[in-house]
């Protein structure tokens, strides 16, 4: 990361090199020597985990700046879809199996739709509708991969789990992170939004999606498309009419959210809402 301002004082990387030449003493070798902010021990303790949060708000809050990325398309979605043609690697039975490489067809689907975001954000010098996932597999590395389609950027908001994942390899190095903390990675997936796509998934995108609701519903974010993928997938899901009708939501709560099948249909969208010109139709790269 450049420095943005000159300074003749001493910088942190100096000391800690010149620390880590220090004789070998019991002194220097003791967790009280060393530098606060090199000390892994410290830094990981349960009373500097307030610290870690700002750190983890701060580390791509700078990067995406320094990118000049003012806003994005996020994709929220199952890493369990597998691509067309390719195994499902997380099934546990012929069911889920069956289940799951049906429903590749919404990985193509989300690949698509970033391939339309990319070229809207190629219009605006990629500063504006850049895509960003949750940096996995599955719609996530659809999403990365319809961007890179296109020779677009795209962001990879990965998480540190104990069975997966690491980045995919579309996700563009220099925007993959990686968290902790799944509330400072959603305040990162939320903070430059435009537009929510939400493709068939597990607990975690629920978990997203309802976040997104929730905070459009009171007002604590402004109203964006948020566009779900897949009517009969979301029709057998979800009930809000059922909330509606119960009257612990409002009646117009549902329409916080447009339920589309194709990628083409989502983008109109976000294109009627935003009043954006057509673009010309992107070859799809299917292979």
């Amino acid at each position: 990361m450049a420095r943005r301002h000159p300074t003749p004082l001493r910088t942190s990387k100096q000391d800690v090199a010149a620390a880590s030449k220090a004789p070998s003493t019991p002194q220097t070798q003791s967790a009280a020597y060393r530098l606060a902010f090199a000390d892994d021990e410290f830094l990981t303790s349960e009373d500097i985990r307030g610290v870690r949060f700002q750190l983890e708000y701060l580390k791509p809050e700078f990067r995406l700046r320094e990118h000049g990325i003012n806003s994005t398309v996020v994709l929220f979605g199952g890493a369990r879809i597998p691509e067309p043609g390719k195994p499902a690697w997380a099934a546990k039975n012929e069911t889920q199996k069956r289940n799951l490489e049906k429903a590749s067809k919404y990985y193509d689907e989300a690949r698509r739709f970033a391939q339309l975001a990319s070229q809207t954000s190629a219009a605006n010098d990629f500063k504006e509708y850049v895509v960003v996932t949750g940096g996995g597999p599955g719609v996530m590395e659809a999403g990365n991969r319809g961007a890179a389609d296109m020779g677009a950027p795209s962001i990879g908001l990965n998480i540190v789990l104990p069975h997966e994942q690491a980045p995919n390899l579309y996700v563009t190095p220099d925007l993959s992170f990686n968290f902790h903390y799944f509330a400072t990675r959603k305040i990162h997936f939320l903070l430059r939004a435009k537009v929510v796509a939400v493709f068939p998934g597990g607990f975690g995108t629920l978990d997203e999606f309802f976040e997104t609701l929730t905070l459009i519903q009171t007002g604590r974010m402004e109203k964006i498309p948020v566009v779900l993928f897949g009517r009969d997938f979301w029709q057998k899901v979800i009930n809000l009419e059922a909330l509606a009708e119960a009257g612990t939501i409002s009646p117009t709560d549902p329409d916080l959210f447009t339920i589309v099948d194709d990628a083409e249909e989502g983008w109109d969208v976000v294109r009627a809402f935003y009043d954006l010109p057509e673009v010309s139709e992107p070859s799809w790269i299917g292979g």
